[in-house]
């Protein structure tokens, strides 16, 4: 990667986007919804030795990523890399039967049209690019062959929250199909202690970053159209 990369993590004032943007090794936009945990988190990561920038960022507001758009246009005229961590977990756990349309829209909102309306709108910045790296924040939950493989146990089932992981691997998919010139993956970070799960995880949010970290900084023989975890390749 060039000497300056310039990257953009959504959701990244705390858990695993805080400790991608802390392992990157780029400058990189810190995207958060609360202007002051955005600002608070830059401050460590600057007290940290990372070149870190606060983005006030709200997935859900075409406003909000418009302004932040604009910012990179101004600051850096192209973006690198794209790592769409932000998400929300919805009402856990949540059978598909206790499910209503509008949990399920509120989910989809984030974690799928989000994703949508932050990369669609990042394209033509990630076009400037030498080598544009795109990685959406999965989960191994999203895995419809682990979900249907017996012996693999996820817990409660849901019906908002893991149905939007599997929507955004499809959704990857399609997107490295269409933009070739971009390496596009999605990322299973592990049962990561966050306040995603009620800080429940087993592993810490500097671990569950490594497997991000790496798609963002892949080589240019890399794959792409991939879902992936510390261990390799995850089965869709």
């Amino acid at each position: 990667m060039s000497e300056q990369t310039i990257a953009l993590v959504t959701g990244a004032n705390k858990g695993i986007g805080y400790e991608i943007a802390a392992g990157l090794g780029m400058t990189v936009g810190v995207g958060a919804r609360d202007a002051r945990r955005g600002e608070e988190a830059v401050a460590k990561l600057r007290a940290n030795g990372v070149d870190a920038f606060a983005v006030p960022l709200d997935v859900t507001d075409d406003e909000s990523v418009q302004a932040a758009v604009a910012l990179f246009e101004e600051r850096f005229g192209r973006l690198d890399v794209l790592v769409n961590n932000a998400a929300i977990a919805g009402a856990w756990p949540a059978a598909p039967s206790a499910a209503t349309p509008e949990s399920l829209r509120e989910v989809l909102e984030t974690n799928v049209i989000g994703v949508v309306r932050v990369t669609n709108a990042m394209l033509p910045l990630l076009a400037r690019s030498a080598r544009p790296r795109i990685v959406n924040q999965s989960s191994h939950l999203a895995s419809l062959t682990l979900q249907t493989t017996p012996e693999v146990e996820f817990g409660e089932v849901n019906g908002t929250y893991t149905p939007s992981k599997t929507f955004l691997n499809a959704l990857t998919v399609q997107y490295a199909k269409e933009l070739p010139n971009i390496k596009i993956n999605a990322v299973c970070p592990g049962y990561v202690a966050t306040d995603l799960n009620g800080f429940q995880g087993t592993s810490t949010p500097a671990d569950g970053a490594k497997a991000a970290i790496r798609l963002a900084t892949l080589p240019d023989d890399g794959p792409t159209g991939g879902l992936f975890d510390d261990d390799g390749t995850v089965p869709w």
